[in-house]
């Protein structure tokens, strides 16, 4: 479906810079909502050490559609070298909250 909702994360060092990424996103109308979460705890490996880290969660919603370019405003914004970036389908939801989504992101 070329109108299909999507949940899409990544998370991000600081405060600041999620806002800054989300602010950017519901803007430019590619997301309708994105929500922060703080504080998760990331542990992972980079360039062969493992990290544990406080991070800020982003969930942003936004039509599939608009993918690419909230992944590239992401990427264009985002301080790490390799951003979480992940997407999924949203299955089911309420009726209501889906069209507000469509209504919000379409421009």
């Amino acid at each position: 479906m070329h109108d299909t909702c999507l949940l899409v994360m990544t998370t991000c060092p600081n405060q600041d810079s999620a806002i800054a990424i989300a602010r950017a996103l519901v803007d430019a109308r590619l997301a309708a909502c994105v929500q922060l979460s703080a504080p998760v705890t990331s542990v992972y490996l980079w360039q062969g050490n493992l990290y544990e880290e406080q991070e800020i969660s982003l969930q942003i919603k936004c039509l599939s559609q608009a993918y690419d370019e909230v992944a590239e405003l992401i990427l264009t914004l985002h301080p790490y070298d390799v951003p979480e970036l992940i997407a999924t389908k949203i299955a089911y939801g309420s009726a209501a909250y889906l069209d507000w989504i469509k209504e919000t992101t379409q421009i």
